[in-house]
């Protein structure tokens, strides 16, 4: 019940609903692990050619962000949700096509909208959790929708080399070219199908109505600030979503390489090591859920930081299997990261919350610079040294977690710091 008597309203289905679609854009996000070996061995691409593939999809974030935060401002997340749903199920039937010519650039270009209905479901999923209960709690809904995001992330390369990869390929053999590209339409119009009936669904479900300038959301201040890139706090987490992606992203595209260097794996029982990062991040989702709830978000965001940090110093200081278990732990410690960043960047953004959000998934674009970084750093001091870059990455999140989320627009920041500055001179 609330003040007025009147009964609240349950968001239990709303959110068994809304995690669907993040268990989904996980697992279509990791069959991109899928598709970049098997399209290299098909169009016989160089390494470059082939991480065209990430390139493509996670430059749809950094394109379509902010257009789909107007779009979600304009239509309500509701609408947004349908409209992302049915994009990427446009796109995965674009495979089909892309196939039958055996075009890799359509290949791409298919990749990139299947990539900017992901990034138009982020950016109305994500705040519409946030709102969908008390204020207190939002960080840790988020976590829990995340988890299924990561177990997503965990059962897409499972099914997807099962299906995708049903004929080993490696250097040096002769591929049927026709043959081994049709493994990619039957997977992916299974995919369109089911991105369609989960439109529906949306569609027909009595989703609850929340606008961005609802009282547990609004800012005191909000009609004072006219731009969503006025608010500190939210332009700082645009940087923390940046370097937390950049880091996770950066670590698990050289953890086998990593594995593989010092500890002496083969690349075959690295990979199924990769599984345990990606695990841990899963699991420590859970655990985040039930944790945010007690402890502030920001504290446990820099304390989580600050764990990585540790484990990575340890890493590069050391070697062999310890250095290894080092890097793999901190899976578990990526977990809360981003669902808490997003969080408290949104934090009583009022009727700025769906451009914040697109804000917000604009800079998953870390995902594809850090790793170009620490790739250039490893080319030219080593690997291991390399593993300096997400050390920094971490500390600004140490930063962010202690002191960059306090909300408080750039206006009243200056207002504060020139009056401060006026005060000391009075004191002289």
């Amino acid at each position: 019940m609330n003040a007025n008597g009147s009964q609240q309203p349950s968001y239990l289905p709303a959110l068994v609903v809304l995690t669907s679609l993040f268990f989904m854009w996980g697992f279509i996000t990791s069959l991109n692990d899928i598709l970049i070996p098997h399209l290299k061995a098909i169009f016989t691409l160089s390494y470059v050619q082939a991480m065209l593939i990430q390139f493509s999809f996670f430059g749809a974030y950094f394109v379509m962000s902010v257009p789909s935060g107007y779009l979600v401002e304009k239509l309500g997340y509701r609408r947004g949700i349908i409209i992302g749903l049915t994009t990427a199920g446009v796109a995965c039937l674009g495979f089909y096509p892309a196939a039958s010519m055996q075009s890799y650039p359509l290949f791409l270009a298919a990749l990139f909208v299947l990539a900017s209905g992901i990034t138009l479901l982020q950016v109305a999923a994500n705040p519409y959790v946030t709102v969908l209960g008390p204020s207190t709690t939002a960080a840790s809904r988020l976590n829990l929708t995340q988890a299924f995001n990561s177990l997503g992330t965990t059962v897409g390369p499972l099914l997807g080399s099962m299906f995708i990869l049903t004929v080993a390929v490696s250097a040096g053999t002769e591929v049927d070219t026709a043959k081994e590209i049709q493994t990619v339409q039957g997977p992916y119009l299974i995919l369109a199908g089911l991105l369609f009936a989960i439109a529906v669904v949306f569609a027909q479900f009595k989703l609850p109505v929340v606008t961005g300038t609802d009282a547990t959301t609004a800012a005191a201040d909000d009609h004072d600030v006219p731009s969503v890139w006025a608010h500190r706090h939210l332009v700082l987490g645009a940087v923390a979503i940046f370097m937390y992606v950049g880091a996770e992203v950066a670590i698990g595209s050289l953890l086998v390489n990593f594995m593989a260097e010092v500890a002496g794996l083969g690349e075959q029982t690295a990979g199924r090591y990769l599984a345990l990062y990606w695990g841990g991040a899963m699991i420590g989702r859970f655990i985040g859920a039930v944790v945010l709830r007690k402890v502030k978000p920001g504290y446990v965001l820099a304390f989580n930081a600050a764990c990585a940090i540790a484990l990575l110093l340890f890493a590069i200081s050391s070697a062999g299997k310890p250095a290894m278990w080092a890097v793999l732990a901190i899976g578990l410690f990526n977990s809360i990261m981003f669902p808490t960043i997003f969080t408290l960047g949104l934090a009583k953004l009022g009727r700025h919350t769906g451009e914040g959000s697109g804000v917000l998934c604009m800079a998953i674009v870390g995902g594809a610079i850090v790793p170009v970084i620490q790739g250039y750093f490893a080319d030219t001091i080593g690997l291991l040294t390399s593993f300096f870059v997400p050390v920094l990455c971490y500390g600004y999140i140490v930063f962010y977690g202690l002191h960059g989320h306090v909300v408080r627009s750039l206006q009243n920041a200056e207002i504060s710091a020139r009056n401060g500055r006026v005060d000391s001179r009075a004191n002289l």
